[in-house]
C-alpha cells in the first residue's frame, strides 16, 4: 500500500492527463452518441474514428502547452480555472477548425455537445482534486485552531481568508468579520460573515468566545489605527496585525508565516515622519557619506536609507565587527554590486586611524551615531563615557573640519538636555562642540536631538517582550515615569532631513507628539499580548535608576524654538559657546578620564553644563 501511494504522488501529473484523455474521448463519445441517437454509433464510425485522432493531439498539444500540468490543484483560484477554462475553449476551437478544414465536419451538435461535455468535465475533474486534497488536510489536522475575528473586510483580509482556506494546516479558524463599511453588514467575504462594526469588537468576542483577533487593514490613518486597537485591547484578547500587503506580494512572502503581534509602534500618538529625499536627500547623491556606530540600530538604518539615495561610497564604521559584518551582509543581500561601500572596524578614540580614513576616502558627508548610550552602565563607567562620547567626538569633528567634509551631523538624545546622568551629560558636551565647530569651520555641523527609540539597543520595549514571553513581571522603574518614544525608521529619517536643512550650528528636534507613561506602555503591551495586567502578568516597580529622571525634556530654557520647513521638525536656536574656556575645560576633563579619576571627572563635567544636576554620584 505505501509503495502504492508513493507511486501515486510521484505520477500526479501523468495520472492527470491520463484522466483529461479519457475526460475528453468521453465526451466526443457522447457527442456522437447523441447526434447518432445510438450507442453502437452506425453510420458514424468512420467519422469518430478519424475525429477522436484529432481531438486527442489538439487537447494534448493545446494543455501542455498552456502547462496546465504544472499546477498544484489543490491551490488553485478563480484565475487557474479561468485559464484551464481557456484552455479548453482553444482546444475545442482547433478540433473544429481542423476537422472541417481535412472535410470531416461532424455537424454542430456534436461540436457544442462534446465541447461543453469536455469543458464542464475538466472543471469538475479539477474541482473534486481540490476539496478532496483539503478535506483530507482538514481530516489529519487534529491541533485545536484559534477562533479568529478578523478586522477589516478589504483585500487585506481577502488575502488572508484566501490563503487560510489553502493552508488547512494553519492555526486559524476565521469566525466572523468587522468592518465599518456599513454596505458589508451581514454580506460573506471569501465565506465568512461580517456581523459588525469596529465598536461591537468586545461584544462579538464575547458571543463568539474568539481567542484570538487579527488586524487586517493595511491602508489605515494612524488615528483610526489607535482607536480601533485601543477597542482591542480592552478584550485582554490576543492581538495580530498583518503586514502591509503591497511588500508581502512584492517580496513573494506567506501573509499567514509573517502576521506579527502588534507592537507599540502601532500606538504612537501621532503621523510618523518620512524623508522627502526628492527635497532633502541632495547632498548625499554622488558623495561619500561616513556613518559611524554604522552597525547599531541607528546607525544600521542610517546605512540602509543612505544606500536608496545613490552615494558616491558609503563607509561604515564600528568598533563592534559582528554588528558591522550583519549590515554589511545585509546590504551585500539586497543591493549586490549597485551600492558602492566598505566596512571600517575602527574606534572614533583613534585620532590616527580615523584621520587615515579621512585622507584615503575625501569623506563629503559625515553621520556621528557611535556613543555609548546605556545610561546605568554609564553612571558607574564615567570615565568611558567622557573618553567615547566626548573626545570621540571632538576627534571626528577636527578631522571633518581639517579634511573639508561639507556637512556633519551629530546624533544626540533628549537626556542631553538639563542632563541628570552623566550619558546625558557627555552628550550634551557633544551638541556644544558640534556647535563650537561651527563657528570656525566651514564644514556644517549639526546635532538631531530625539527621545527613546523604539526597538533600538537599550529599548525598555524589547525587555517588556521577553518578561511577558516569561510570564511576568514586568518591571517598571516608577509609576509616573513618562517618555518620548520615536521608531528607528523615524528617527533616521529626521537625522536625514536635518542633514538637508543644515546651515549650520543648529540642534534640531522632532515634535514627537505626547510623552507616554511607561506604566501605560507596559499594561497596552501585556493587554495586546491577550493577557490582563496585574491579573495573569504582574507589573513591579523597581525604583528610578542612577541617573534617571521621571521626564525627558526636548529644549533648554535658553534655546527657544524656530520652524522649519517641516513642521515635524524644530530647530533649538545656537547659543554663544565660549571656545577658549570650552577647550580648556576638556583638556582638564581628558586627564582626569585618562586617569580614571571620577570624582573630578563628574566636577568638570558640572562645570562645563552648568544644567548637570546629578540624581546619584555613583563611584566604581
Amino acid at each position: 500500500m505505501k509503495f502504492i501511494k508513493e507511486f501515486i504522488i510521484k505520477q500526479k501529473k501523468h495520472l492527470l492527463f491520463f484522466c483529461d484523455l479519457l475526460l475528453w474521448n468521453l465526451s466526443f463519445y457522447i457527442g456522437v452518441v447523441i447526434k447518432a441517437n445510438s450507442f453502437s454509433l452506425k453510420g458514424y464510425a468512420s467519422n469518430f474514428s478519424s475525429g477522436i485522432i484529432v481531438l486527442n493531439i489538439c487537447f494534448a498539444s493545446v494543455f501542455l502547452v498552456f502547462r496546465l500540468y504544472d499546477n498544484i490543484w489543490r491551490y488553485a483560484d478563480v484565475e487557474d480555472f479561468l485559464y484551464a477554462g481557456v484552455a479548453c475553449v482553444v482546444a475545442n476551437g482547433m478540433f473544429v477548425l481542423i476537422t472541417i478544414l481535412m472535410g470531416n465536419n461532424l455537424g454542430l451538435l456534436v461540436y457544442l455537445s462534446s465541447g461543453l461535455m469536455s469543458t464542464l468535465l475538466i472543471f469538475i475533474l479539477r474541482m473534486s482534486y481540490k476539496f478532496t486534497s483539503i478535506k483530507r488536510k482538514q481530516s489529519f489536522a487534529t491541533f485545536p485552531k484559534k477562533r479568529l475575528l478578523v478586522i477589516g473586510g478589504g483585500e487585506g483580509a481577502v488575502t488572508i481568508l484566501r490563503e487560510i482556506s489553502k493552508s488547512p494546516e494553519n492555526q486559524y479558524n476565521p469566525i466572523c468579520i468587522v468592518d465599518d463599511d456599513p454596505e458589508k453588514l451581514g454580506k460573506k467575504i471569501g465565506g465568512v460573515t461580517v456581523v459588525g462594526n469596529t465598536d461591537d469588537i468586545p461584544d462579538v468576542c464575547k458571543n463568539e468566545n474568539i481567542e484570538t483577533i487579527l488586524f487586517a487593514i493595511s491602508a489605515i490613518s494612524p488615528d483610526n489605527k489607535r482607536r480601533i486597537l485601543n477597542i482591542c485591547s480592552k478584550t485582554n484578547i490576543e492581538v495580530k496585525i498583518i503586514p502591509n500587503v503591497y511588500d508581502l506580494l512584492t517580496a513573494n512572502l506567506s501573509v499567514t508565516d509573517n502576521i506579527r503581534q502588534v507592537e507599540v509602534e502601532d500606538l504612537l500618538e501621532r503621523e510618523p515622519i518620512v524623508f522627502d529625499t526628492e527635497r532633502y536627500g541632495k547632498y548625499i547623491v554622488g558623495q561619500t557619506v561616513l556613518v559611524t556606530g554604522g552597525g547599531g540600530s541607528i546607525g544600521s538604518e542610517l546605512c540602509r536609507q543612505i544606500a536608496k539615495i545613490n552615494p558616491k561610497c558609503l563607509i561604515i564604521l564600528d568598533i563592534y565587527e559582528n554588528n558591522a559584518y550583519d549590515i554589511q551582509q545585509e546590504l551585500i543581500r539586497k543591493l549586490g554590486n549597485t551600492l558602492n561601500f566598505k566596512v571600517e572596524i575602527a574606534s572614533v578614540r583613534d585620532f590616527k586611524k580615523l584621520e587615515k580614513i579621512f585622507i584615503e576616502n575625501n569623506i563629503d558627508v559625515v553621520f556621528h551615531a557611535a556613543a555609548h548610550k546605556h545610561v546605568p552602565l554609564m553612571e558607574t563607567n564615567p570615565e568611558e563615557a567622557v573618553k567615547n562620547n566626548i573626545f570621540g567626538t571632538l576627534n571626528l569633528c577636527q578631522i571633518a573640519d581639517k579634511y573639508g567634509v561639507k556637512k556633519f551631523v551629530q546624533i544626540s538624545t533628549d537626556k542631553a538636555v538639563n542632563p541628570t546622568n552623566i550619558m546625558g551629560a557627555t552628550k550634551r558636551v557633544c551638541e556644544m562642540i558640534v556647535q563650537m565647530m561651527d563657528k570656525q569651520s566651514e564644514t556644517k555641523f549639526v546635532a538631531v536631538r530625539f527621545g527613546n527609540v523604539l526597538g533600538s539597543n537599550g529599548s525598555v520595549i524589547p525587555l517588556f517582550k521577553e518578561q511577558i514571553k516569561s510570564g511576568g513581571p514586568v518591571t517598571v522603574t516608577h509609576p509616573e515615569i513618562i517618555r518620548y518614544f520615536m521608531t528607528i525608521p523615524e528617527a533616521v529619517s529626521l537625522v536625514l532631513t536635518a542633514g538637508g536643512f543644515a546651515k549650520g550650528g543648529e540642534i534640531f528636534i522632532l515634535d514627537m507628539g505626547e510623552p507616554v507613561k511607561i506604566q501605560t506602555l507596559a499594561e497596552n503591551l501585556i493587554r495586546l499580548s491577550g493577557y490582563t495586567p496585574n491579573v495573569d502578568i504582574k507589573i513591579e516597580y523597581t525604583g528610578l535608576r542612577p541617573g534617571e529622571k521621571l521626564f525627558e525634556e526636548l529644549l533648554l530654557d535658553e534655546e527657544g524654538i524656530q520652524k522649519t520647513h517641516n513642521k515635524k521638525i524644530y530647530i533649538g536656536k545656537p547659543i554663544d559657546i565660549d571656545k577658549e574656556k570650552l577647550m580648556e575645560n576638556l583638556n582638564k576633563i581628558y586627564v582626569y578620564a585618562q586617569d580614571n579619576n571620577v570624582e573630578l571627572l563628574e566636577k568638570m563635567l558640572q562645570e562645563i553644563v552648568p544644567t548637570f544636576t546629578h540624581t546619584k554620584n555613583s563611584k566604581k
